[in-house]
């Protein structure tokens, strides 16, 4: 009866795979920390603190969350939320505001979206307001239950934090700290910024009615604990319904770690990009090489993935040129040498192809001068050189001034891997660089 049963709960190893990566993408797209919070520990303690004073006692309070991209700011933010939310007495009431710089561009944009989200659109009505501060007391007023023990909590969470400071005359953060420090709403505002100098942004006067509380981070985790997420973010959960896959698949991410060659590649990985996000977008990569053919990752899938993540884009522009765009680009480089970055124009460009022309016996490289010039158009297209700032446009396009958006490593780079690169096109551009 029993093998019956475990045989029933097998699933065809397509259907397992599907399974298997839509939960492992899940994981990468929706950060969680999934109860390790690796050096955050103290951050996460004081924000969990925090918050409860403001939906448990009702004080208003501000703070602001400090750290580069990919630190797990909002990860951080997003634990300490999910964690407040489980205390049994506030579960239902607690009003949440999430508002973005990148979106909310101005105050008149962001009170709409706090109305919406609060769902106050027929309370405001066609009522018109005196001032931003009328409206936004209005809104809040409008939460009120009684007195400050009994109105409903709102967390207000602005991210890319930064980017309001640059609204006109900061109305909204000057008017989201008062009512905080005032003790009539339950407020507590959140901000997300990846400056450090976030709070010098603010006028003196919305300064002073912040709490001046920052919580850092900083990515202090070590190697070994990075190896240790790593393992985390590829292993299948108990609950996964092919049992017998699950184990198989765990068991082949444990020996993983045990090869020499990718601990290498995450040694170097690491070296590069310490935060969370990185590993995730490699590991995305990762997930993708696995089929039915292939239904288990190894360490060439890692070397791969490095290899496309790290890969330079330009060395890859180059790598689909064709060789006259690759003797302008080494006649740009050997001019940029030549007069120490000094811009330069078509003309000189052409001039130094056709030095290259006469050293050879043969003239396979002897083009038209429209050809050149359709070939030298096409390289700015591809951004890869860019007309200099403030130059005038009614100048012929022989003699407007360019600027080579290449170093000698990426050209050298783009060589040595450049299909089928003829001999004396390849010694031109090392007699050229050294």
């Amino acid at each position: 009866m029993s093998k019956r049963k475990s045989k029933e709960s097998s699933l065809p190893l397509g259907q397992c795979i599907s399974r298997a990566q839509k939960i492992l993408r899940e994981r990468f797209c929706h950060q969680s920390n999934n109860g390790n919070r690796f050096g955050i520990e103290s951050q996460h303690k004081h924000l969990v603190e925090l918050l409860k004073r403001t939906v448990v006692h009702g004080e208003g309070n501000s703070a602001l969350i400090i750290g580069p991209r990919g630190s797990g700011k909002s990860m951080l933010l997003n634990d300490a939320l999910k964690e407040v939310g489980e205390i049994k007495q506030i579960k239902e009431n607690v009003l949440q505001v999430h508002l973005n710089g990148l979106l909310q561009t101005n105050d008149k944009i962001a009170l709409k979206e706090i109305t919406r989200q609060l769902q106050l659109e027929n309370v405001v009505g066609d009522k018109v307001f005196g001032s931003f501060a009328e409206n936004l007391t209005f809104l809040l007023e409008a939460l009120k239950k009684g007195d400050r023990t009994s109105s409903c909590p709102v967390l207000f969470i602005l991210d890319e934090f930064d980017l309001f400071a640059h609204h006109k005359n900061q109305t909204l953060l000057y008017n989201l700290f008062d009512i905080s420090q005032s003790a009539q709403t339950p407020v507590v505002v959140i901000g997300l910024s990846c400056r450090l100098d976030a709070l010098e942004l603010l006028e003196k006067r919305v300064k002073s009615r912040f709490s001046h509380r920052q919580i850092h981070l900083l990515n202090s985790f070590n190697f070994q604990q990075y190896l240790k997420k790593f393992e985390e973010q590829l292993l299948l959960p108990a609950g996964f319904p092919d049992v017998c896959f699950a184990e198989k698949w765990n068991s082949n991410i444990q020996a993983l770690l045990e090869s020499r060659t990718v601990e290498d590649v995450l040694e170097k990985h690491f070296s590069r990009s310490k935060d969370v996000r990185s590993l995730q977008m490699l590991l995305m990569l990762v997930l993708s090489r696995i089929t039915v053919s292939h239904p288990h990752i190894n360490a060439a899938d890692l070397v791969e993935a490095y290899r496309l993540q790290s890969m330079d884009s330009k060395v890859s522009i180059l790598l689909g040129l064709s060789v006259l765009e690759v003797c302008l680009i080494i006649a740009m480089k050997h001019l940029h040498d030549i007069y120490e970055g000094e811009p330069f124009n078509f003309q000189m460009v052409q001039n130094e192809f056709q030095k290259f022309i006469q050293r050879k016996v043969h003239s396979v490289y002897n083009f038209e001068k429209p050809v050149i010039m359709k070939a030298f158009e096409h390289l700015q297209q591809l951004e890869l050189i860019k007309p200099m700032e403030g130059v005038s446009v009614r100048s012929q396009k022989e003699y407007q001034l360019m600027k080579l958006l290449l170093d000698s490593g990426q050209i050298m780079d783009a060589l040595q891997k450049y299909p089928n690169c003829p001999t004396d096109v390849r010694q031109w551009a090392t007699s050229s660089m050294s």
